[in-house]
């Protein structure tokens, strides 16, 4: 295993669940939980399970990371072996592995778990693993993934109850530029896919309107039609968008933004309101962009001050500008709540603040102030 002596990385069980707030990290896919409630109690924990799944069909961004930052996360690794975990367990599908995550292991000189060869012994693994699954899409889910990698059944409770801790990979590419930079989390890279006419796989600044996304697959918001939904999420589990699509700004979670008509949503609607359309359309024979091929700049985001919407579960971030305030991309412009959990959110873009609301604080670019 090379040495992390010469790297800049922190003291992770001292600092490390700081250092992720203080960057405001969270979830990059599903509900967007700040990341650093993750991390407070690393003594309850022993393993670190990386969900390189990217279930979603046409999806890039997990994998597309995972190949071309292999260098990255295998220092990262290297850095957390040494002083948080005893066991790194990268998931991903069988059917990903030659062309997306060969790189990986071989800079990790993980051992290989073939998907007939699971549930893995966490008695005698260690180091870096990879315990490959089946082709199926339910094993992006968490609690799906954590039974089938190792056979721990999580029930009502949480993965660190068990010894695990769970991250996505654009998660950690996050958690690993706070530890080694303090870089906050300003962009994320989002694909838009369904009812358009090219899907794309984009980088774009937090609170980016969902009309700039729609522009850049040339789909246009005044070109659609009157029965159209707009989702965020994925194929398989993905919520309509309920506000207007001027307002709607891209979240630290979202990984996608779905065109779908009325008809097809009412159809495919199920509980808590979750769309899931995998089976309507056919998601393989899309061209799909397999890495991002453009970077957006609008000229006016909407950052949210709560990534995950559930006031029972995470409190947003307090404003700490005003409407005039002139910020750089980077800035912190709310700071966590003092109640419960809670992060804080920066500056997407440089400009001027227009507005300060209970949910959002918006900035226009310098071009256009």
């Amino acid at each position: 295993m090379r040495s992390t002596r010469d790297a800049a990385w922190p003291d992770v069980r001292t600092e490390g669940s700081d250092l992720i707030r203080a960057a405001g990290v969270a979830g990059a896919g599903g509900a967007g939980f700040p990341s650093y409630a993750k991390w407070t109690n690393l003594d309850a924990v022993d393993s670190l399970l990386v969900n390189h799944q990217e279930s979603e069909p046409n999806y890039y961004i997990d994998k597309w990371l995972g190949k071309t930052r292999a260098k990255t996360f295998a220092a990262l690794f290297d850095a957390l072996l040494e002083q948080a975990f005893d066991l790194i367990v990268v998931s991903a599908k069988w059917k990903d592995r030659d062309e997306y995550v060969r790189a990986l292991e071989a800079e990790t000189a993980g051992t290989v778990i073939r998907p007939d060869e699971l549930p893995l012994d966490r008695d005698v693994e260690s180091g870096v693993v990879f315990a490959y699954t089946e082709n199926e899409y339910q094993y992006g889910m968490e609690s799906v993934l954590l039974k089938t990698v190792d056979g721990t059944v999580i029930g009502t409770e949480l993965p660190t109850d068990h010894g695990w801790l769970v991250q996505n990979t654009e998660t950690l590419s996050n958690i690993s530029r706070a530890f080694t930079d303090g870089e906050p989390v300003t962009h994320k890279y989002v694909h838009v896919s369904g009812d358009v006419p090219r899907d794309r796989f984009l980088e774009v600044p937090i609170g980016t309107p969902a009309s700039e996304l729609l522009c850049a697959t040339d789909c246009p918001p005044d070109a659609l039609p009157a029965d159209t939904v707009i989702a965020d999420g994925g194929p398989g589990w993905c919520f309509p968008i309920d506000s207007a699509l001027e307002e709607y700004g891209v979240r630290k979670h979202t990984n996608c933004l779905l065109v779908l008509d009325e008809g097809t949503v009412a159809e495919n609607t199920y509980g808590e309101g979750r769309i899931d359309v995998l089976e309507t359309y056919e998601w393989s024979d899309r061209e799909a962009e397999t890495e991002p091929t453009a970077t957006i700049e609008p000229s006016r985001v909407r950052v949210p001050l709560a990534t995950n919407p559930d006031p029972d579960v995470v409190e947003p971030a307090v404003p700490i500008v005003a409407v005039g305030d002139r910020v750089d991309v980077g800035d912190r412009i709310a700071s966590p709540s003092s109640d419960g959990i809670s992060n804080p959110q920066h500056a997407s873009i440089a400009g001027e603040v227009t507005a300060v609301s209970e949910s959002g604080i918006e900035i226009e670019s310098h071009s256009r102030v």
